[in-house]
């Protein structure tokens, strides 16, 4: 099995025919076994921290990694587990969550915006701006939060909304910022199992909240707004991966290899010292020994 099969067997570049319902929550390709996945993760984790290294020693790219998904698909859990073969210092996550009365006062872009990850860096939205094409157009009751003059608010402002982002993903991209979207795409029934399970076990009762019954209440209409999204905004330079979140293991396992696959990319490599730098170096390691040799 050829590992980087998992880097584009879930990948959409262009969403004009996209349909949610040809992706399997439940899919895990030819891995039957969570021990093989896990040997298969644990490789790419040494993979990917050299990686990093070679990204921020470079210092000319930064990584962006946009996770979207209903509640309880495993969003925190992946970040944890994929992201434990990384420098911290190198990594920069936010959760965006109901946006401030500072962010309202602001296009719904700014706060997201003012967070983009620096060169060398890897950046992490858990949830992102996407939340104002997914959960605002569930609920358009939001909007009127949002401050906006009454004629902007128009039947258009979906599709707006789209090319505002598809805009911003474009200007990102052509300033070194690579992007990769995850839509961990879990099954209905599978999100019932998981909040029993916050239910029933005392450790993860801190976990569910009674908003997440009411959001559940939109299933279909959720379903419908992240299908749309990903028609309007899956390119070539900002994809969108639907990765099957029935099973965590695997989740993990192919966010993991999309990362590896994208930072592999780039010909990383630490910065060449030129001959004038060589020779500098040289004397300061000179004078180094000369200083331990009379001690």
């Amino acid at each position: 099995m050829n590992r980087k099969h998992l880097a584009t067997r879930y990948r959409i570049t262009d969403g004009k025919d996209f349909r949610l319902k040809d992706y399997s929550p439940d899919d895990t390709w030819k891995l039957k076994s969570k021990e093989d996945a896990h040997k298969w993760l644990e490789e790419g984790l040494a993979r990917l921290s050299d990686l990093q290294d070679r990204l921020y020693a470079q210092n000319q790219w930064s990584l962006l990694l946009v996770f979207q998904a209903m509640d309880a698909a495993g969003k925190d859990s992946t970040i944890k587990h994929v992201m434990s073969g990384t420098n911290p210092q190198g990594c920069q996550v936010y959760s965006f969550k109901v946006p401030s009365e500072e962010e309202l006062n602001h296009n719904f872009l700014w706060r997201t915006a003012k967070v983009t990850p620096e060169r060398g860096r890897i950046g992490i939205f858990n949830r992102s701006y996407y939340e104002e094409t997914l959960v605002v157009r569930v609920h358009p009751e939001l909007l009127a939060h949002e401050k906006l003059p009454s004629r902007l608010i128009t039947k258009n402002i979906w599709e707006e909304r789209f090319e505002d982002i598809a805009a911003f993903e474009q200007h990102l991209a052509r300033s070194g910022v690579v992007i990769r979207k995850f839509y961990l795409n879990v099954s209905k029934e599978e999100q019932r199992r998981r909040f029993l399970s916050r239910l029933e076990e005392p450790a993860k009762n801190w976990k569910f909240s009674t908003g997440d019954l009411q959001e559940r209440a939109h299933w279909d209409e959720y379903m419908k707004a992240y299908q749309q999204v990903v028609r309007h905004t899956a390119t070539e330079h900002a994809p969108w991966y639907i990765v099957p979140a029935d099973h965590k293991w695997f989740t993990r396992l192919v966010v993991a290899e999309v990362i590896l696959e994208t930072l592999e990319s780039l010909d990383l490599h630490y910065p060449k010292v030129d001959k004038a730098k060589r020779k500098e170096l040289a004397a300061v390691r000179l004078a180094l020994l000369k200083k331990e040799a009379k001690v």
